[in-house]
């Protein structure tokens, strides 16, 4: 069974937790335009996180989704808070949700936490998790080092539950690739920051449209805090400093309100401009409805070409 069909929403397809992004108007773009809207809690408060989730009620009756960070110090009081609201999908990451499945599950509440690995899946399964969203280096922000071709066809054959794709994939292409893997659908974040809905500053949205293949790099791997983002000047002076062994409060205090600077005021040369590296197939901005209409058509149509090719094959 496809996502979509489990959680009763159009397309198969889950909005990534975006930090400063992943608001609740933009998650409630998303779920309005057929995919999972999903609403980042990571450096929200309890508090924060009812007013957000009161917001994003009261701009769609479309199922929708939240993330929450492992490592907020309001972790507790945030899923006692989801549980009360019978949040219908709960993302996770930095963390082992086990000790709230219960409680969740008690609320109608579906689980999926982000992993990078096939033992995380293992865990998180045994856990109680309803599914599995497995994200490869390719995404923006966070990552790890297994690449989505890699990582998702391991955990897909690992655990009995669903398996969602996540990092590389803007287009119809790379969705049938993650079908291909064993998914039943994906989960989607740099494709989306080119969308008319996505709150960030212009300039951003415009170094998407003009990034390559290889305009993004990963900094803090030296710190175990991996972040892949656009090439600028603060990235190239952060890995100076990385290389050369600084202290690593020298580091944090580069890249300290980075992402802010970025998403709010559209510092493209010291902001951490977090961002996939599929960000060089996304060549348009597209409402929402669009982007995600225009992935499922190519799907259908490299099917097709696909089909004719495996054809070909078997003379």
């Amino acid at each position: 069974m496809m996502i979509n069909q489990m959680l009763n929403i159009k397309y198969p397809i889950f909005q990534g937790a975006m930090a400063n992004i992943a608001t609740a108007e933009f998650a409630a773009a998303v779920s309005n335009a057929g995919a999972l809207g999903i609403l980042g809690t990571g450096a929200m408060n309890v508090t924060q996180v009812k007013e957000s989730l009161d917001k994003l009620r009261a701009l769609t009756d479309q199922p929708f989704g939240v993330n929450v960070m492992m490592m907020n110090p309001d972790t507790d009081l945030i899923m006692e808070l989801l549980a009360q609201e019978r949040v219908p999908v709960i993302t996770t990451g930095a963390g082992n949700p086990g000790k709230y499945m219960e409680m969740l599950k008690a609320a109608g509440t579906k689980v999926f936490p982000v992993v990078a690995s096939v033992a995380l899946a293992i865990r998180m399964e045994r856990a109680g998790a309803d599914g599995i969203i497995a994200e490869g280096t390719e995404a923006g922000g966070h990552v790890n080092e297994q690449t989505t071709m890699a990582l998702v066809p391991q955990v897909v054959d690992a655990v009995s539950i669903p398996v969602l794709a996540a990092g590389g994939i803007a287009d119809g292409r790379g969705f049938n690739a993650a079908l291909s893997l064993g998914a039943v659908g994906v989960q989607v974040g740099t494709c989306l920051l080119a969308s008319e809905e996505c709150p960030i500053h212009q300039n951003y949205k415009e170094a998407v449209l003009k990034a390559k293949d290889t305009d993004t790099i990963v900094t803090g791997r030296s710190l175990n805090t991996p972040v892949r983002i656009l090439k600028n000047s603060m990235s190239r002076q952060y890995l100076k400093l990385e290389y050369g062994k600084a202290d690593r409060t020298e580091m944090e205090k580069l890249t300290l309100g980075g992402l802010r600077r970025a998403v709010f005021d559209g510092d493209m040369k010291t902001g951490s401009v977090m961002m996939g590296q599929v960000a060089g197939l996304c060549k348009e901005i597209l409402p929402l409805e669009k982007i995600f209409d225009n992935m499922m058509n190519d799907s259908r149509k490299e099917l097709e070409m696909l089909q004719r090719k495996i054809e070909a094959c078997s003379c």
